[in-house]
């Protein structure tokens, strides 16, 4: 979204309250900021990333009330009374989610970009279907690009996660 930063200026700031990593929040925001930008920027969960800012490619995967969503595509004000997840949500403190665990023993990833989208959406796959086959995990990950790797490393971090 192409942001008129003149008009963002002088456009009244709005109050937005929502769960963020099971964590209230209220902050007063203009309303042509993207959750993208709120999550990263005033919330410094900086591992929701930015990348094509159109959808395409899933690096800012979120959880938003239990269902996988690309945070730039929504505008923060919509987050009023969400529950919203992060990557840095699904860590309990300094033990890693399973999910997490299994890209790291599977080698899930390369470069690591487009990782925290990634493990969102396994998330999402695994929260609904705990057992998927390869043609589900493929299907879920449709959303989600990765500019490094053959993409092997990941299903076998979710097919490793899923036995978990």
């Amino acid at each position: 979204m192409k942001v008129n930063h003149q008009t963002a200026e002088k456009t009244e700031a709005m109050p937005v309250s929502f769960l963020l990593n099971g964590e209230t929040v209220q902050l007063n925001i203009s309303p042509v900021m993207r959750a993208v930008d709120v999550i990263r920027n005033e919330l410094n969960q900086t591992g929701t990333k930015i990348s094509c800012g159109i959808g395409r490619c899933g690096a800012c995967s979120i959880l938003l009330n239990g269902k996988l969503a690309v945070s730039c595509l929504i505008l923060a004000y919509q987050l009023e009374d969400a529950s919203v997840v992060t990557i840095e949500g699904l860590s309990d403190g300094k033990q890693m989610h399973p999910i997490q665990e299994a890209f790291l023993e599977e080698g899930g990833f390369q470069c690591g970009y487009c990782t925290p989208g990634m493990i969102m959406a396994a998330k999402c796959l695994l929260d609904s279907n705990p057992k998927p086959d390869q043609a589900d995990i493929q299907k879920a990950f449709s959303g989600n690009l990765c500019r490094c790797t053959g993409y092997g490393g990941i299903v076998r971090a979710i097919q490793c996660a899923s036995s978990k």
